[in-house]
């Protein structure tokens, strides 16, 4: 079987990056494995790579964005034509039902290939479309090009169930969770301590995610407020980089939390992170998965959620809730405020919660890749 695969990771171009070596372990899986990445001239310097025997990367150097789709079927096109085998041993799969999942629709289309979509946005959540132009016009692309896949590949239950909602009960999708080496996080010990480095603070909480719009951090800041109301020594470690870094530096100043904020920029190790900081935050307006989220509580690190992912799998336990509703503050506030009076719920938490929790999002990397080849498989069938 042969695999053309649209996606957007421009990290698959830098050599020695965990996202290329992802795409090799998954190029073992197939026949070949060609991976067409939206990309602008000004972006990249480089041309097509062949990373392994079986395996290409093509980027598709726009002029500008708006070009990414148009490019992409080009090559594409190309990619499929210059095969001396038959057309039929193909499949073609996108990241996402938007803008590569409308390129992989129309290659599809084209040739008469199996069609196979990924998502790993929860897109049908009532925050979603109403955040950007953009995404109105992605949940529009989306109504278009999943009916027409042949299978569906989701990270969590809840998109699942969002698409069961919108079209009923659909046969052809399935659950693939993100995979991640959660071993890492729990048997790694720390190389620094955050109560080190910021001995000022008694409590620190740790907020990792990019710094956009539906990662909602500036929320993150308004429990923080609250919060100094009662306890006036808690901190806020900010982890993550973005468009929004800079109108974040400035609404701390405004509203004088300078002293108990500290932005670190984006970190690819965040194991020590977890397991220093007292408690994790995540403010997400949505999120298809959650894999900080996660890999914190992989590390013990208590935590507190928004509604959203796999919060509620993770986060509700024995009678014990750490999640409230999107920007719920009283909830937030509550829910955080106990677990800084109660150091026993805490303890209970890391030694109890954490790991019970994270067992059932435990597989192995062999489990997880004949899951994901049986995914793309699907499609054919």
């Amino acid at each position: 079987m042969k695999v053309l695969s649209i996606g957007s990771d421009r990290k698959l171009f830098e050599e020695g990056s965990a996202v290329r070596a992802r795409l090799v372990e998954y190029a073992s899986l197939f026949d070949e494995l060609h991976l067409i990445v939206f990309s602008r001239r000004t972006q990249l310097t480089t041309d097509n790579l062949q990373l392994t025997t079986n395996c290409w990367v093509y980027p598709t150097n726009s002029w500008s964005r708006w070009f990414y789709i148009f490019d992409a079927i080009r090559i594409g096109i190309r990619i499929v034509r210059s095969q001396k085998s038959k057309v039929n041993g193909w499949v073609v799969s996108a990241q996402d039902p938007f803008e590569t999942g409308l390129v992989v629709y129309r290659l599809a289309r084209r040739f008469r290939l199996p069609l196979h979509i990924q998502i790993h946005t929860d897109f049908l959540s009532p925050y979603f479309a109403p955040l950007s132009m953009l995404n109105r016009l992605r949940v529009f692309i989306a109504s278009r090009v999943l009916p027409r896949a042949n299978a569906i590949r989701v990270v969590s239950e809840r998109i699942k169930n969002s698409l069961s909602k919108v079209n009923g009960q659909m046969s052809n999708v399935s659950v693939l969770p993100i995979w991640s080496d959660l071993t890492k996080f729990q048997e790694t010990p720390p190389s620094f301590d955050l109560k080190q480095k910021y001995p000022q603070w008694s409590f620190i909480i740790l907020a990792a995610a990019r710094l956009s719009p539906e990662k909602n951090v500036g929320f993150a800041l308004r429990i923080l407020s609250e919060l100094l109301k009662k306890y006036p020594k808690v901190g806020l470690v900010i982890v993550g980089d973005g468009p929004l870094g800079e109108s974040l530096k400035f609404k701390v100043k405004s509203l004088k939390l300078e002293e108990h904020i500290a932005f670190e920029g984006w970190q690819d190790n965040l194991a020590s992170y977890y397991k220093t900081a007292n408690l994790f935050l995540q403010t997400s307006l949505y999120e298809g998965y959650g894999l900080s989220l996660l890999e914190a509580l992989a590390s013990g690190c208590p935590a507190v959620s928004s509604d959203v992912g796999i919060a509620p799998e993770l986060l509700i336990h024995k009678g014990h809730s750490f999640v409230c509703p999107v920007n719920n503050l009283q909830c937030f506030v509550s829910t955080i405020s106990r677990l800084i009076e109660d150091n026993q719920l805490r303890t209970f938490f890391s030694l109890e919660i954490a790991p019970a929790a994270v067992l059932e999002f435990s597989q192995s990397k062999k489990a997880y890749l004949e899951k994901y080849l049986a995914s793309i498989e699907s499609a054919r069938m």
